[in-house]
């Protein structure tokens, strides 16, 4: 396991491709317990199976809760990179869309009326590079829904590559380019504000860009 920190209360690491962020059998619950030797760690927000980067756990019931609160209040933020086939029309902004879960077909749509089971969604972007047909966009979470970054991008016929189940069926790249690259909350225990900052490894599709200073706040 890529653990960047830990101490008594929570942990960051770096959940890879393919691994479940919940708490099942092979997920990052489980394989953190067994890397640090203990029993409790707790998921407090998630990432899509096939998505990657950075995620902080709870070792205690205590951080769970203020990490929720914070998610809940707005004071957690989260940020990710993202490459997209085409360009958006504007080099930043923010999406707003209405959004339903298919629970049959387990996926997510935009719909435009509001009804039983329909989520407002909403993300600020902002493009870093665009190379090749592609573009690099840092985004940033502001309502946190099932597959919400994926949807809202390919609805606009902006779909990320390597998503073979809202892009392109046949799409050459894997995993999905779609990397947590930052976090920002208070300590639960102490209160001290902690940031983390990471890229995505060198391999392609990532490869072809570069990265301006990340630190900054999606606008």
């Amino acid at each position: 396991m890529d653990i960047l920190f830990q101490d008594r209360r929570i942990v960051v690491a770096v959940k890879p491709s393919g691994v479940l962020s919940t708490d099942e059998p092979g997920g990052m619950p489980a394989l953190l317990r067994q890397e640090l030797h203990t029993e409790c760690i707790r998921t407090v927000h998630r990432l899509d199976a096939p998505v990657s980067g950075l995620m902080v756990f709870a070792r205690s019931a205590y951080a769970a809760g203020d990490l929720s609160r914070q998610i809940r209040d707005g004071t957690f933020e989260k940020h990710y990179l993202a490459v997209l086939r085409g360009a958006p029309p504007e080099r930043e902004g923010t999406l707003t869309d209405l959004l339903a879960r298919d629970k049959e077909t387990r996926l997510t749509h935009v719909v435009t009326t509001r009804e039983k089971g329909v989520q407002e969604a909403r993300l600020r972007y902002r493009v870093l590079d665009s190379r090749a047909g592609l573009t690099l966009v840092q985004v940033q979470l502001l309502t946190g829904r099932t597959h919400q970054i994926r949807v809202q991008f390919s609805s606009r016929g902006l779909p990320l590559v390597g998503d073979r189940r809202y892009g392109l069926a046949d799409d050459p790249v894997s995993p999905i380019a779609l990397w947590s690259c930052h976090l920002s909350f208070c300590h639960p225990e102490s209160g001290v504000p902690m940031t983390f900052d990471l890229r995505p490894p060198a391999i392609a599709p990532w490869d072809m860009f570069d990265f301006p200073d990340m630190s900054t706040s999606v606008k």
